[in-house]
C-alpha cells in the first residue's frame, strides 16, 4: 500500500517508492526553474530491505509514491541460521521473517525478546530489540 504525493513535499529522512523499492531518502536537492523548464529535484534514498543507492531525479511537480509503514511489535519464538519465527503481540499470529543483516541487531536475537518489527508492501524486517 501507499499513497500518491508530490516530490517537492518530502524531505530527507521520509520514505517513497524509488524503481518499486521503498527507500529512505538521504539526499534532496532542488534546482531552481529556468527559463522555459520546471524545478527539478534530485533525491538519494536508500533501500529498507536491501541497503542499494537509488536515484530519481524529477519535477517538483511530479507525483511519487510514499510507502505505507505498519510498525508493530512482536515476540520471537524460535531462531534458525537464517529466519526467525516472530509472533505479533496484538494478534498473536506468528510467520517467519529473514535474520536482520544488522550485526547488532542479530546479536541481541534470542527466543523471547521483543522486537520493533515493520511492514511494508508485503514485507516484514525486524528494525531495533526492544529493552535489552
Amino acid at each position: 500500500m501507499s499513497k500518491p504525493v508530490d516530490l517537492g513535499s518530502v524531505k530527507e529522512g521520509s520514505y517513497i517508492l524509488i524503481d518499486g523499492e521503498p527507500s529512505r531518502i538521504v539526499e534532496y536537492d532542488k534546482s531552481k526553474p529556468g527559463k522555459h523548464g520546471a524545478a527539478k529535484a534530485r533525491v538519494v534514498g536508500i533501500g529498507i530491505f536491501d541497503n542499494v543507492k537509488r536515484s530519481l531525479v524529477s519535477p517538483v511537480s511530479a507525483n511519487v509514491e510514499v510507502p505505507l509503514i505498519e510498525k508493530k511489535s512482536g515476540q520471537i519464538v524460535s531462531t534458525s541460521p537464517t529466519n526467525v519465527q516472530l509472533m505479533d503481540l496484538e494478534t498473536f499470529e506468528t510467520f517467519d521473517v529473514l535474520l536482520p543483516a544488522d550485526e547488532d541487531i542479530k546479536a541481541k536475537i534470542t527466543a523471547g525478546v521483543e522486537v520493533e518489527y515493520w511492514k511494508v508492501l508485503g514485507r516484514t524486517k525486524i528494525v531495533r530489540v526492544k529493552n535489552v
